[in-house]
């Protein structure tokens, strides 16, 4: 463990040094597309959210079905974190991964086995269209998923399901500060909006992903004010019990402070042996900020069910 220490300090300095003196410059945002086969029944007026675990959740709305970072591994099981560090996992998943609901396409914000395990790996469909960062996308289609689509931020794809309509958007991200980067995977927020006319969605909802709080995340309001929804990574994640690679508590209030989501549900927390900042950090927070009548708190299985928003 000492050498382990050692070494990701020393590399961690290099790369700091190695980003400190990079200068690029941004390219303009791109616009994917996909289009998925109508579905065969109406969809239902409301939409619907279930959390599953870490950040697993369904999301359900206007004909789509959703997947987020799909971990489905239980309580005593191992996740491999890269450097030859591992975590256990101290919970168990709502739903197996044999009992979900037929998927349209699955959300991921980055490729560490937390979020895309093992099991995951093995057994998902390997034409499931994964929306993910470019460098998750490359690895997906070598693990051989058929359809993976990367975006860089600001890019979007949009998504076409018979009449029904819906535009994601990477978002920023960064998965611990500056000088770790070379070390972590590219990480990426997610904005859904649901609808035909995707400057006005008949729903917004902003995912987090993995991100520390940083200036670039204040672009988010910027460019998406209205945020129905927040889905917040949570969960003060260290690595080696030092290093600070999510958001904790009283992070997750400075973002709903600075996105301006009309609810919040935290998600992301308590589920590993690296989560050092319980769930219990978070909701004293937002108290103590005015801001836990916006927070909607859902235990495994729960469900959160929305309507169209009054824009």
């Amino acid at each position: 463990m000492v050498l382990v220490r050692v070494v990701w300090m020393m590399v961690m300095f290099l790369s700091g040094c190695v980003m400190a003196s990079a200068q690029t410059k941004a390219p303009e945002s791109a616009t994917l597309a996909l289009r998925l086969p109508p579905a065969g029944a109406p969809a239902e007026a409301n939409g619907t959210v279930q959390f599953i675990g870490t950040a697993t959740v369904l999301i359900r709305y206007q004909g789509f079905t959703i997947l987020t970072d799909p971990n489905f591994l239980h309580k005593g099981d191992h996740v491999h974190l890269g450097y030859g560090i591992t975590s256990e996992r101290l919970t168990n998943p709502a739903l197996n991964l044999e009992q979900l609901p037929p998927i349209d396409l699955v959300v991921l914000s980055h490729l560490h086995e937390d979020h895309f395990d093992r099991l995951v790996q093995e057994k998902l469909d390997k034409n499931i269209p994964i929306i993910t960062t470019k460098s998750a996308a490359k690895k997906l289609k070598d693990m051989g998923f058929q359809r993976t689509f990367g975006l860089a931020t600001w890019d979007r794809i949009d998504i076409e399901k018979g009449e029904a309509r819906l535009r994601i958007t990477a978002a920023p991200g960064r998965h611990g500060k500056a000088g770790m980067q070379a070390l972590l995977p590219s990480v990426m927020g997610s904005v859904l909006d649901f609808g035909p006319n995707a400057a006005a969605p008949a729903y917004r909802m902003y995912v987090s992903g993995d991100t520390l709080i940083y200036d670039d995340l204040k672009a988010i309001p910027q460019r998406f004010p209205g945020v129905d929804l927040a889905l917040l990574h949570l969960g003060g994640t260290r690595i080696l019990g030092v290093f600070k690679v999510t958001m904790d508590g009283k992070d997750g209030v400075t973002l709903m402070q600075i996105v301006q989501p009309k609810k919040a549900i935290p998600i992301h927390y308590d589920d590993y042996d690296v989560f050092k900042s319980p769930l219990s950090d978070f909701a004293r927070e937002a108290k103590a900020a005015g801001l836990d009548q916006q927070v909607v708190y859902l235990a495994h299985g729960d469900t959160y069910t929305f309507g169209p928003a009054e824009h």
